[in-house]
């Protein structure tokens, strides 16, 4: 409840994904939506609640540029004041304020030069469109903004930030809000256009699914997060359609995907199921060297009775490992292990093909059809490594991220087993 009396009880019309971020408990809560999903609506209310609730603390609230306070920011608080929640006040431009009678002030700030938000302290702030700055300015601005969050309130309750935002791809509000949040603090509300339909034009998502395409309609028509690169290079992954809670069960064969890099080495552990389905159920990234990622197979898997099937980087065969004058796959091969690997790693381009296909394909009868999936909460890696690699400038994946190495040993399993040419195979059990 207020504890502002104002002229008459309030009723504020909210989306279901703006009223709960508006009332979210949260610290730090997160509205990301399409176009038009009343984004900026959302977070003006949300701070005239903080305002309300709180009238002897300030609250901020920032935007991209000064521009955008001029011509979004001041208009669309001076319309609630005026017309919703019937307070008078006083708009000082000089001072980028919003003087509300009796109960102090909205101050505006931007986000494009993080180094000027000082000098100044609130109890709650509000923060609109805060990923369509480049990552490591928008960290930048994120610490001085919870930074100035230093108002105690009368109650002893926290400080909050919210932030309304279109998703622009892999940027910081991805990586803080659904990569590696602390659940804790932090509260992601995905809102599409379609919540607020009833307050756009008739046409205007017919025009957005007419002039978009796929993955620009992902991010600005539902709001998720999605490689926004025009060369993605697994377009055909979707974390919700591919994604599987299958996991590994007691005793049952494992298909590992290997890729071999010292220090950098991945696995992708798969399950199979009877329809004819491969599932990522579990990964191992960033181990030192072959001999290292054996060990830990078989204390996880091979020590509990599990079979073990590798689908390595074909050309191990060729290399030493760090360890010995053996061969990577010779090392896998002595280990017990099944090896499923081609005389030659198949073309990178026939491999992505393969993933792509084993992703979302289409059948005889143009039904959609998704041989492999993967498991989001076990293989964080290999689902970021799918939704981020992108080609570089001379049309290769691009290797600069880091994310290649599961992928690639996802890759190797994935292809081997959905190939989209003739396989010649070389499978070797242990010899004794």
């Amino acid at each position: 409840m207020s504890l502002i009396q104002t002229p008459e009880p309030l009723r504020i019309l909210l989306s279901q994904p703006q009223h709960n971020f508006v009332s979210s408990p949260f610290q730090f809560p997160a509205f990301v939506g399409g176009f038009g999903s009343g984004k900026t609506q959302a977070g003006a209310n949300r701070a005239m609640d903080k305002k309300l609730r709180y009238p002897k603390n300030d609250v901020a609230y920032y935007l991209p540029t000064f521009d955008l306070v001029k011509k979004i920011g001041w208009p669309r608080f001076e319309e609630l004041l005026t017309e919703t929640y019937k307070i008078p006040y006083v708009l000082n431009k000089s001072d980028h304020e919003i003087q509300l009678r009796g109960c102090g002030k909205i101050i505006f700030r931007t986000l494009d030069k993080p180094e000027r938000i000082i000098g100044y302290e609130v109890g709650d702030s509000v923060v609109d469109e805060l990923d369509t700055l480049p990552i490591d300015k928008a960290k930048e601005a994120w610490r001085k903004i919870i930074a100035r969050n230093r108002q105690k309130k009368p109650d002893g309750s926290m400080n909050t930030a919210g932030v309304a935002t279109t998703p622009e791809g892999f940027r910081f509000v991805y990586e803080r809000w659904q990569q590696k949040p602390d659940p804790r603090r932090h509260h992601l509300i995905q809102a599409s256009t379609y919540s607020n339909a009833k307050h756009l034009p008739i046409d205007y998502i017919e025009t957005l699914l007419e002039e978009y395409p796929e993955n620009l309609l992902a991010a600005y028509l539902r709001g998720e997060f999605v490689n926004l690169t025009s060369g993605s290079v697994y377009p055909n992954f979707d974390r919700r359609l591919n994604n599987s809670n299958e996991t590994i069960k007691e005793r049952e064969t494992l298909h590992i995907g290997m890729d071999f890099n010292v220090t950098k080495m991945a696995a992708a552990i798969n399950v199979l199921r009877n329809d004819d389905t491969m599932h990522a159920a579990a990964e191992i990234v960033n181990v030192f060297d072959t001999p290292a990622m054996i060990r830990l197979i078989n204390e996880r898997y091979k020590k509990k009775g599990h079979e073990i099937m590798v689908y390595p980087d074909a050309s191990g065969d060729a290399r030493d490992s760090n360890n010995a004058s053996e061969t990577d796959i010779s090392l896998l091969r002595s280990a017990g292990y099944t090896v499923c690997v081609n005389s030659r790693n198949p073309r990178v381009r026939d491999r992505i093909i393969s993933v792509n296909l084993a992703f979302k394909t289409q059948n005889e009868k143009e039904e959609t059809v998704r041989r492999v999936y993967v498991n989001a909460a076990a293989c964080p890696h290999i689902v970021e490594g799918f939704e981020k690699q992108a080609y570089d400038k001379n049309g290769e994946p691009d290797k600069s991220t880091g994310v290649d190495h599961i992928i690639d040993a996802q890759g190797y399993v994935t292809c081997y087993r959905y190939p989209v040419i003739k396989r010649s195979a070389v499978v070797t059990p242990l010899r004794m």
